[in-house]
């Protein structure tokens, strides 16, 4: 590979990042295949998921899906902002805002609010305000991941 050509599909370096750097991903609509095949992996077996025939007495009549499988999607969405440079996951809070339901297309608003060296050289630790977000507006889920990455120097 030549030295000065660029690689694509490489996320930013933790020293390339400041406070109140936006990103957006791209968007994916929710399947049922997804909800199926999520359930079925992680044995989220609630009626809530599961039970398409007895909808009139829960409390939401929509083909919902677990706030789980929402997460694990935003965090594939934003796989191309931390792919070669993150280095670990350390910790979050998460809060689930609404529902999201099979059909549903989310994406996920991040908006960079810290960001610090390690005591190791060439590591840093950035955290994400991050919001996921349906086709109408609306924010489903919301969490504050804190991440380890690598820096430019590595």
């Amino acid at each position: 590979m030549e030295k000065d050509m660029k690689l694509l599909g490489m996320g930013p370096f933790w020293d390339d990042l400041s406070v109140g750097d936006r990103f957006r991903t791209a968007g994916r609509t929710l399947t049922e295949t997804d909800l199926v095949n999520f359930v079925n992996l992680s044995w989220l077996t609630e009626e809530l998921f599961t039970n398409t025939e007895e909808r009139k007495g829960m409390a939401i009549t929509g083909r919902v899906v677990p706030a789980a499988l929402v997460y694990a999607c935003a965090e594939g969405l934003l796989l191309p902002m931390i792919q070669g440079t993150g280095l670990a996951f350390l910790n979050a809070t998460l809060d689930v805002k609404g529902p999201t339901f099979v059909g549903d297309t989310i994406h996920v608003e991040c908006s960079v609010s810290e960001v610090r060296a390690t005591s190791k050289a060439n590591r840093g630790l950035v955290r994400t305000l991050n919001q996921v977000i349906n086709q109408r507006g609306e924010t489903v889920l919301a969490y504050n991941p804190l991440r380890m990455m690598k820096g430019r120097d590595s």
